[in-house]
């Protein structure tokens, strides 16, 4: 008789593709991240954020998912019942021009992409007008809650 256990690695990762970048305040950030996917009534897995150029995402936004357009974020779901996993890839160049665009500071505008995916993991959508809506409402609540 084998006595097997399943073993859930709780972690998030931050690395860099083709880009030089920093984020400030990474412990904190795990942190806020793992309190709102339990105050979602789920686990954290592995959630893996890439931050790369706007050329290195829209080669990924074709080759995945055929999507012929820049954006600031792409998430892949893992995602396994209740157990939050994910890889994330944010264009740090998109979430700099839409700090300008919107007139706020880079980190709240990184803090926001970066929720924004952990809230497609924890199973929100943003394709209707409707849907949008609660992600931003959900991505407001998660921002006050860092």
């Amino acid at each position: 008789m084998t006595n097997s256990k399943t073993i859930v690695v709780m972690a998030v990762s931050f690395q860099n593709q083709e880009i030089q970048f920093k984020l400030s305040e990474k412990i904190k950030i795990k942190s806020w991240i793992k309190t709102i996917i339990e105050l979602e009534k789920k686990k954290l897995g592995q959630i893996n954020f890439v931050f790369t150029s706007d050329e290195e995402l829209l080669k990924t936004n074709i080759e995945f998912l055929n999507h012929n357009t820049y954006t600031d974020i792409i998430t892949f779901d893992y995602c396994e019942g209740k157990i939050i996993n994910g890889d994330i890839i944010i264009s740090v160049e998109r979430v700099k021009e839409n700090a300008e665009k919107f007139k706020v500071e880079f980190d709240s505008e990184i803090k926001r992409v970066i929720i924004h995916g952990v809230l497609h993991l924890c199973g929100y959508k943003d394709k209707s007008t409707k849907d949008a809506e609660v992600m931003k409402g959900k991505e407001n609540w998660a921002l006050k809650k860092f």
